[in-house]
C-alpha cells in the first residue's frame, strides 16, 4: 500500500501537461487558446500538417490574430518538400515542454495527429536507425532468392513477425530483417521493451462529436471557408515549386491533394471539376475525422468533451489542478 501512496505522491509532484485531442474541425485550437489564457499556458501543435511553411489556408493554421498573444510551438518548422517523423516530433515536443515548464508556464498539447500523441506519451521502441549497407544486402538476397524466401527467413528468426507481416510486404520484411542484422535482436523483442515514462502528469481530454452530422457540417463549412480564402491560389503557388510533387506527405494532406489534382486537370474543367474537387476534399476530411475518432475511442485515459460545447473550457478547468 505504501508503494501505491508513494507513486501517487510522485505523480502529483510532477509538472502538469494538458492534452486536447480530437478530430479535425472539432474546435481544439480555439479551446487551447482560451485555456492558455486562463492557466498561463502555451500551445504545442500536435498536427502533421501545421508543421509546413507556406501551407496556411488548407491546414486552418491559426494566424497571429487568432493566436491572440499565446505562443504556439511546432508550427511552420519545415518546408513542404521535407519529411518529419514521429521520433522527430517526440524529440521536439519534449524540448518544448521542458522550455515551457522551466518558465513556470503550462504546456497545452493540441491537435489531431494521434501517432504524434501516441509516440510522445506512450513512447517509441528503441529500434536502430536504417542502414543503407545492410538494406542493400537484404535487397540483394531478395533479388536472388525472392521475397518469399526472405519472409521464410524472417519467420525462422522471429515467428511472431513472420505471422504478423504479410509475405507480400517487402518494406516491413526488409525492416524486420534489418533490425535483426543491426541489433542481434528481433523487432518483436525490441518493440516489447517499454520506454521510460516522461516525468510529467498528462491530463488528457478528447473532443468527440455526439452527433457525427454536426461534425460533418463543421467540416464542410470550414472547407468552403478555405475556398473563399484563396485556397486555390495557395496550392497554385505550391505547384510552382519544382521540388514538390503529389507523393510527398505534405501534398498528400487532405484538401491539398484534391486541389492539386484539380489544378492538374484530373477532374476535368469548369464548374463540374470545381464541384468534384470540393466534394472529394470534404469526403477526404470526413474520412480523416473518422480515423481520428477511431483512435480516440481506443484511448482509455482521455476525459471526453463534446465537440462545440461552449462549456468545454469550464469542464477542463474543473478537471485540472
Amino acid at each position: 500500500m505504501s508503494e501505491i501512496i508513494q507513486a501517487e505522491t510522485n505523480l502529483a509532484n510532477q509538472p502538469q501537461v494538458i492534452t486536447l485531442m480530437g478530430p479535425t474541425a472539432s474546435g481544439k485550437t480555439a479551446l487551447a487558446i482560451e485555456l492558455a489564457k486562463q492557466i498561463n499556458g502555451e500551445v504545442i501543435s500536435v498536427d502533421s500538417a501545421l508543421i509546413y511553411r507556406g501551407m496556411d489556408i488548407g491546414t486552418a493554421k491559426p494566424d497571429l490574430t487568432e493566436q491572440d498573444g499565446i505562443k504556439h510551438w511546432l508550427i511552420d518548422i519545415i518546408e513542404p518538400n521535407q519529411t518529419y517523423s514521429v521520433a522527430e516530433f517526440r524529440r521536439d515536443a519534449i524540448a518544448c515542454i521542458e522550455d515551457i515548464v522551466a518558465r513556470g508556464k503550462v504546456p497545452i498539447l493540441a491537435g489531431g495527429t494521434m501517432m504524434y500523441f501516441n509516440g510522445l506519451i506512450k513512447g517509441l521502441s528503441s529500434l536502430p536507425n536504417a542502414d543503407e549497407n545492410v538494406r542493400t544486402q537484404i535487397q540483394a538476397f531478395i533479388d536472388t532468392h525472392g521475397l518469399s524466401a526472405a519472409h521464410r527467413k524472417l519467420s525462422e528468426l522471429d515467428p511472431e513477425s513472420g505471422q504478423r507481416i504479410h509475405e507480400n510486404d517487402p518494406q516491413r520484411i526488409m525492416r524486420a530483417l534489418e533490425v535483426f542484422e543491426l541489433s542481434g535482436k528481433t523487432i518483436t523483442e525490441l518493440q516489447a521493451i517499454k520506454p521510460k515514462p516522461l516525468p510529467y502528469m498528462f491530463t488528457e481530454f478528447s473532443l468527440m462529436p455526439q452527433d457525427r452530422n454536426v461534425l460533418h457540417e463543421r467540416i464542410a463549412q470550414r472547407f468552403d471557408l478555405m475556398l473563399t480564402n484563396n485556397f486555390e491560389q495557395e496550392v497554385a503557388k505550391l505547384r510552382n515549386d519544382t521540388t514538390l510533387h503529389i507523393d510527398l506527405p505534405a501534398i498528400r494532406s487532405v484538401g491539398y491533394r484534391q486541389m492539386w489534382l484539380y489544378l492538374a486537370g484530373e477532374y476535368g474543367t469548369g464548374k463540374v471539376a470545381w464541384e468534384t474537387m470540393r466534394e472529394k476534399g470534404i469526403i477526404a476530411t470526413r474520412q480523416l475525422a473518422k480515423r481520428q475518432i477511431t483512435w480516440l475511442r481506443s484511448w482509455s485515459d482521455a476525459i471526453e468533451l463534446e465537440t462545440g460545447n461552449v462549456d468545454n473550457i469550464n469542464a477542463v478547468m474543473r478537471r485540472i489542478r
